[in-house]
């Protein structure tokens, strides 16, 4: 199965937000957030033929920072098929040509899908924290190899 990657344009946002409200419920982001997200970001949706299957966000290094971040969302219907590490691949490809040397990501601890795939991808947790006002705790981790 080959995994298309597009970037995501604006009549794209609405399904890139809804991607990531599913896969991350404790924190519903609105249209006007991924509006304002994709300014600074690197959002993308992956489909598998027609279907979408996830979404993604690279936060690239800031002046001065050799880290980019890379989260990877994949809905819960078609996690492992393979479709993940195809889709973290290519964004670990593109947060290396955009600089980064060290990569980290953030997943929900809650989730524990997303948390088994990092680590299975070489990402050691580092962080563990709320946001303020929140409930949800989010676990940062780096890619050790």
């Amino acid at each position: 199965m080959a995994l298309r990657i597009v970037p995501v344009r604006p009549d794209t946002v609405a399904l890139w937000r809804d991607v990531h409200n599913l896969v991350i419920p404790a924190h519903p982001l609105s249209l006007d957030e991924v509006r304002e997200r994709s300014q600074r970001n690197r959002l993308t949706l992956a489909h598998d033929g027609g279907t979408p299957v996830g979404n993604a966000t690279i936060r690239p290094p800031g002046p001065g920072s050799r880290t980019a971040t890379v989260i990877v969302r994949i809905l819960p219907r078609y996690r492992r098929q393979g479709l993940g590490t195809q889709y973290l691949d290519a964004q670990l490809a593109d947060a290396r040509a955009l600089g980064a040397q060290r990569i980290e990501t953030v997943v929900l601890a809650a989730n524990r899908d997303g948390l088994e795939f990092a680590r299975r991808h070489g990402f050691v947790e580092f962080d563990r924290y709320t946001l303020d006002g929140e409930d949800a705790e989010y676990v940062d981790l780096y890619l050790a190899s």
